[in-house]
């Protein structure tokens, strides 16, 4: 492969949570020129006017630096929460307490909880995990108008936290009827991505209603119980990502299974062509301190390892003292590791042992040109891969592969270019049309000379589509750049 000096790319993508720490917009200006490449705005705090003026304010600044920039509008989901505390309380083992429904403040001694279906859903011996999942419950009675409830691990309890309710006990369906007018304001905005919580079957994916992308936004499947991981293949199937959310998966799924589910989840993920995330507790030292810890450093290089599209930043840029310096920080470990990457192993095994029934004609049509490409750029030391692709069908089928060739996708749609941003290795471009297949290619080939990715001389693979067919990727040509 031809010297890559030119552009040094991380090809991992990074999402960062925007919140009170980085509402000034020199902040977001900072973290994407950090390497935040998509911003996450968490609709489960804050009001829905605060966030559309977010959005606004994040697509100023990219067009300003002018870079792609996702957007993605997390979902609060069927959220259980305690009712607020006045006061930090602390819980020792062995406390006993009283959950009740309601929506009140809570005390020490009697938590109110804002799910009517409590004392009908939950029996003895079912366990609830507070906040974070350090502080676990365990229902030990039932007094008529309430839960008795033991403490198994303590902890302080403070705010308005979250109670999780095993998912298997959980009446409350997703997405909720707030998810849906959230929903409806972001899809207004133009949104580019809408990710959807405690997701336990492909028809909770159905029931969002969106148009495909990128004449919609992209729906990220959150897989966070037992539910969904049993009907994983189908979720994938009707999602255009998912995302592994370790902290309410770490509680619902034994401690021990979480980074074996991690892995199996990313791999079936990527097979099947979807973005893949891995979330919840990457940097979360950094909340307050200036470095990560090295089992932080560890586990964010582990998420490369394991193939992972994208690793997500939450509190630690919402609330961090740093948001910048944590995504810069994130940055500097995905590239390393980045460059540590197996990519010959990866595309061995994923042609042996992962692809799976393509969905259709033009899928099995891309399945098949995809993998050309990535054979024929690494037997010919190609420097690049550009895709020509209308809705990022033929880039997300590419990046399954993880060629060591750069990636760079053009596309006349405007938000599948922001969408691409959660893609493995991908570069986006806009492009004004796709026209003859001559002409295209030669536009494409000087832009991508012009931004610095290539060279005069160097190989690149070009593949797009003979037709006007979204999705039916049929031609490869090998060009040398002039």
């Amino acid at each position: 492969m031809s010297d890559n000096s030119k552009i040094n790319q991380r090809r991992t993508k990074i999402i960062a949570t925007i919140g009170p720490a980085c509402e000034d917009p020199s902040v977001m200006k900072n973290m994407i020129e950090a390497g935040m490449d998509v911003a996450r705005l968490n609709l489960s705090h804050g009001n829905i006017e605060e966030h559309l003026e977010r959005l606004k304010q994040l697509r100023d600044i990219a067009d300003q630096i002018g870079k792609p920039l996702g957007i993605m509008a997390d979902l609060p989901g069927p959220k259980v929460r305690l009712g607020q505390f006045d006061a930090p309380v602390d819980l020792n083992i062995d406390d006993e307490i009283l959950l009740e429904p309601g929506i009140e403040n809570s005390s020490k001694d009697l938590f109110m909880v804002g799910y009517e279906s409590l004392l009908t859903d939950m029996q003895a011996g079912d366990r609830l995990a507070v906040g974070d999942g350090s502080i676990v419950l365990q229902v030990i009675d039932h007094t008529g108008t309430a839960l008795k409830v033991r403490v198994l691990f303590g902890g302080t309890v403070q705010g308005r936290p979250g109670l999780h309710v095993p998912s298997d006990r959980l009446k409350i369906s997703t997405p909720t009827p707030q998810d849906l007018r959230f929903l409806d304001a972001m899809v207004e905005a133009d949104v580019d991505m809408i990710a959807l919580s405690f997701v336990r079957s492909a028809h909770d994916v159905r029931r969002v209603g969106l148009e495909s992308a990128p004449r919609g936004p992209l729906v990220v499947a959150k897989i966070e119980t037992k539910a969904a991981i049993e009907n994983l293949t189908s979720i994938i199937k009707e999602s255009g990502a998912v995302m592994v959310a370790r902290g309410d998966l770490g509680t619902e799924c034994s401690l021990e299974d979480l980074p074996h589910l991690q892995k199996d989840i990313i791999a079936e993920c990527i097979a099947l062509g979807r973005p893949a995330i891995t979330a919840t507790q990457m940097l979360e030292s950094m909340i307050n301190s200036p470095m990560p810890t090295r089992a932080e450093a560890s586990d964010v290089a582990n998420a490369v390892f394991d193939g992972t599209s994208a690793i997500m930043l939450s509190a630690e840029t919402a609330i961090g003292r740093n948001p910048a310096h944590v995504v810069a920080t994130m940055a500097k470990i995905a590239t390393r590791a980045d460059q540590e990457f197996n990519y010959d192993s990866w595309a061995e095994d994923l042609k042996r042992d992962r692809l799976g029934e393509p969905q259709g004609e033009d899928s099995a049509v891309t399945d098949v040109m995809t993998m050309a490409t990535w054979q024929a750029a690494k037997e010919m030391k190609a420097e690049a891969i550009i895709c020509i692709s209308r809705s990022g069908f033929t880039v997300r089928a590419i990046a399954r592969f993880r060629p060591e060739a750069q990636i760079l996708a053009f596309s006349p749609e405007t938000r599948a270019v922001r969408q691409l941003t959660m893609s493995w290795g991908a570069s986006p471009f806009h492009i004004d049309r796709i026209g003859e297949t001559d002409e295209t290619m030669a536009e494409v080939i000087s832009l991508a000379k012009e931004s610095g990715h290539i060279s005069s001389g160097d190989l690149v693979a070009v593949l797009g589509g003979s037709s006007a067919n979204v999705g039916a990727t049929d031609t490869l040509r090998m060009v040398r750049c002039p």
